[in-house]
């Protein structure tokens, strides 16, 4: 089967092409999937897409009349997925649903040790010849109180490190991990809220999560408090947080997504000039680190990417149930 990778990397191309099977053909385009680029899909049988590909029911619609039959996502969340057009037209779609949790979990810890020890600054000072620590001025974590929001295999994991760092670990969710026994102590969103130094978010991104930092949370947030996004932007309101930063009551921002990333994340915009006023904003701020959502980035978690996205494809292959397959709405 010949499969159309859309928002390709060379990344991509190096770690799907060295787990493609003889059944199938890869063909890469750095575009992202939209009804403008359905076409590059023409021949094909299916399409393996990412984060910030459009798959509503136009586009679904679309490729289905080329003749594609499945849908291969490459990453664990499907927000941008219509399901109830993708059931219609019974199109096969799945997704990775973990990959090495670890990764990000770790990449979260990088995000809170980088902005809260000012290693970033540090590191440029040095090379000016600046040894000055003025300004650099960070707390120990051991001791603090972190709160996971989202309790899956990433916020299972983030547990887990915090905890061995000798932090107060804190959990919210509906079904936490019963893995997170010993490790976090269960509690409602509002009260991990009010008590956490450090708030990171794992969660997936719907209609009951989106949003979820408005301002009336980030009210209810301890002052001074600092907040990590390693799962997907619309998580945050990020117009609120800017308010929240100006007022010094949110006392630091660390964010791997964010909720406009899909014209700026993955490409080299250097030599442009980035449109988005809130994304400058945030940039004016000394205690905000963005990082372009590289938390899933190591050798091991591309690596699994790419085989549990061609086994999904051999399940559609050979007819078998796949344990990967999007949810079917109506």
């Amino acid at each position: 089967m010949k499969i159309a990778v859309y928002s390709a990397q060379p990344y991509d191309r190096r770690f799907l092409g060295e787990a493609c099977p003889p059944a199938a053909e890869t063909v890469y385009f750095s575009d992202p999937l939209t009804l403008d680029t359905v076409a590059l899909a023409q021949g094909c049988g299916a399409v393996c897409v990412f984060v910030n590909d459009v798959l509503d029911a136009p586009v679904l619609e679309a490729l289905h009349a080329l003749g594609v039959r499945a849908v291969l996502l490459r990453c664990a969340g499907f927000n941008n997925v219509d399901l109830g057009a993708g059931a219609r037209l019974g199109l096969f779609m799945a997704r990775v649903p973990a990959y090495a949790p670890e990764a990000v979990a770790e990449h979260a810890l990088a995000l809170v040790m980088t902005l809260n020890r000012n290693t970033h600054r540090a590191y440029a000072r040095v090379r000016e010849g600046n040894f000055a620590l003025d300004g650099l001025l960070g707390m120990t974590l051991h001791g603090k109180t972190v709160g996971i929001v989202g309790a899956g295999q990433i916020g299972t994991a983030a547990a887990r490190i915090f905890n061995g760092m000798g932090c107060k670990v804190l959990v919210s969710d509906p079904s936490p991990s019963p893995q997170l026994d010993g490790l976090a102590a269960r509690v409602g969103l509002d009260e991990l809220l009010a008590a956490s130094d450090i708030v990171s978010l794992h969660c997936p991104l719907m209609d009951a999560t989106r949003h979820m930092i408005d301002a009336a949370s980030l009210a209810r947030m301890k002052p001074g408090a600092m907040l990590v996004n390693t799962s997907r932007g619309g998580l945050i309101d990020t117009a609120a947080v800017i308010e929240a930063l100006k007022s010094r009551h949110l006392g630091a921002l660390a964010i791997d997504v964010y909720e406009q990333e899909a014209s700026l994340f993955f490409h080299d915009h250097s030599s442009d000039i980035i449109a988005d006023d809130l994304f400058q904003r945030l940039m004016t701020f000394p205690n905000v680190l963005v990082t372009g959502h590289q938390g899933f980035f190591t050798v091991e978690a591309m690596r699994e990417i790419a085989a549990v996205t061609f086994a999904n494809l051999a399940c559609h292959l050979n007819g078998r149930p796949c344990a990967n397959a999007l949810p079917v709405s109506s």
